[in-house]
């Protein structure tokens, strides 16, 4: 039996699982993903993970930041992502 092909690799998965536990109203970087997966040198990775998100209210990957505090990208686009952020802020 082959997966679907629009079903998240072992390594989306894993990923998703991370960004799932990063609480309402914070961030965490790529790294800090790339390390919760167990495997600290694959951020490019998580970013590519995360671009494939289907799922963004399950998976909140608009809480995910560069490590400089810079937003990075967002398949919805960084605007969405910046009033994502602030909105759940103002509420957490």
């Amino acid at each position: 039996m082959t997966a679907h092909p629009l079903a998240p690799t072992p390594f989306q998965r894993r990923v998703y699982a991370a960004v799932r536990h990063i609480p309402k109203g914070q961030t965490r970087s790529y790294a800090w993903v790339a390390r919760q997966i167990g495997n600290p040198k694959a951020v490019r990775a998580v970013g590519q993970a995360l671009k494939c998100n289907r799922d963004p209210q399950r998976v909140p990957c608009h809480r995910v930041i560069h490590s400089d505090g810079s937003l990075g990208g967002y398949a919805w686009g960084v605007r969405r992502k910046r009033r994502l952020l602030a909105k759940e802020r103002l509420k957490s």
